[in-house]
């Protein structure tokens, strides 16, 4: 544990939490029973058993001695922190120049349910009926300002493949949808090659010797954080056909840091190429599949875990599944076959490192932001409810004050 002496040394308010348990999701898997954890301002700087961890002089403290302390849930596929006017824009079957941070709607009421779930960051996308919808974000769900919200932008390249996008307008297929995707991940990585050549003579000549730099086009610049791997692409994909056609093209051909989205129907056939290559696998809204070659109901989740995959999260597709009900989603996961404790590494650290920010939220550590969630027993379990939630040290939801549901 880190000893914390002073409550306001640095002017910023101190919290200490005495809680029955800390599930802390760290890499050592700990949890500390009859606990204490010290933020302050947006920080956790102190956890460890009470009576090894000295609460500050002055800090505020909150006592829940029978109560759960988890961290922040984190959705890595998400369309209510910004406006559902503007979720889907039809005019093109690749949209590459669009982004999600312009619509984000701070403080909205599915945004105060899911900090009531206990829910801190999400990732906002675009819709489904565009092969490439534009940029998502990752928000947090309090925040009474756009910046105050925005944790990245972007936050990833949404594609979806098969479906909504197979039907664009006039039917194109999957044939064309595929050949229009490559040509448009083939024109975003010639932008990004050239100016990586430009600055790559500006580093070994100067500026002045370099000659003028490229044209600047907005529609591709985004891309570029996309190739030098800084977000990931997240790919809404579901049957085994079209989950191995991303597994192909995006991973393979292109070397995309790929997060798998939706994962449901019988894409858990192709785990074994899954597991090779180590991809991120966010599974729901759909937590099972009637398999009518075998005459059996699987777990979506619990099929690919079966096979060794074990980077896999849970998601919601919220308004599709309301924010609220992330933890619903891994109860049904574990009603069909999912260990509980990986239920619950799959709402928090794993997408945490889906979407490249294992090292702020996801887990109860020292450094980390102070994203937590206050339950009155484990998550998982129904029965239970998220009573208190903080982001970033800010207490956002109180029960007591005024219970949602």
């Amino acid at each position: 544990c880190l000893l914390a002496t002073s409550a306001r040394a640095d002017d910023q308010p101190v919290v200490a939490l005495e809680v029955g348990k800390v599930v802390t999701m760290n890499a050592r898997d700990e949890v500390i029973n009859d606990a204490v954890v010290v933020i302050r301002g947006a920080k956790i700087v102190a956890l460890g058993k009470r009576g090894q961890v000295e609460v500050p002089e002055g800090a505020e403290v909150v006592r829940a001695p029978k109560r759960w302390l988890v961290p922040g849930l984190v959705d890595c596929h998400n369309h209510i922190a910004g406006s559902l006017r503007d979720l889907n824009d039809g005019v093109f079957l690749t949209n590459p120049g669009l982004r999600t941070v312009d619509t984000l709607d701070p403080e909205n009421d599915n945004l105060k349910n899911a900090v009531a779930g206990g829910v801190t960051t999400v990732l906002l996308i675009p819709g489904s009926g565009n092969n490439l919808s534009g940029f998502g974000t990752v928000s947090r769900t309090a925040g009474r300002t756009v910046a105050d919200m925005t944790v990245r932008s972007p936050g990833s390249l949404k594609i979806a493949q098969a479906g909504n996008p197979e039907r664009y307008w006039f039917g194109v297929g999957r044939s064309y949808m595929n050949y229009n995707l490559r040509q448009t991940l083939v024109k975003a990585r010639a932008y990004h090659q050239t100016w990586e050549r430009y600055e790559k003579k500006v580093q070994e000549q100067g500026a002045e010797r370099a000659g003028p730099a490229p044209p600047r086009d907005p529609v591709w610049h985004g891309f570029r954080g996309l190739w030098r791997k800084e977000f990931p692409v997240s790919v809404h994909t579901q049957m085994y056909q079209v989950v191995m056609k991303t597994i192909r093209m995006l991973h393979d051909e292109f070397g995309l840091d790929v997060m798998l989205d939706h994962s449901t129907f019988d894409g858990y056939k192709t785990a074994p190429l899954v597991k090779e290559r180590q991809i991120d696998t966010i599974v729901g809204p759909r937590q099972y599949f009637f398999d009518r070659t075998e005459r059996a109901i699987y777990g979506c989740a619990e099929r690919y875990y079966a096979q060794g995959i074990r980077k896999l999260g849970i998601n919601t597709d919220a308004p599709v599944v309301p924010e609220e009900e992330l933890t619903l989603q891994a109860t049904i996961g574990c009603r069909l076959g999912l260990p509980p404790y990986v239920a619950l590494k799959g709402l928090t650290i794993v997408p945490a490192r889906a979407l490249g920010l294992g090292d702020r939220v996801g887990s109860i550590e020292v450094g980390k932001d102070a994203d937590l969630a206050l339950w009155s027993g484990d998550p998982i379990d129904p029965r239970h409810a998220c009573h208190k939630t903080w982001v970033q040290g800010k207490l956002v939801y109180d029960s007591k004050k005024k219970r949602r549901f």
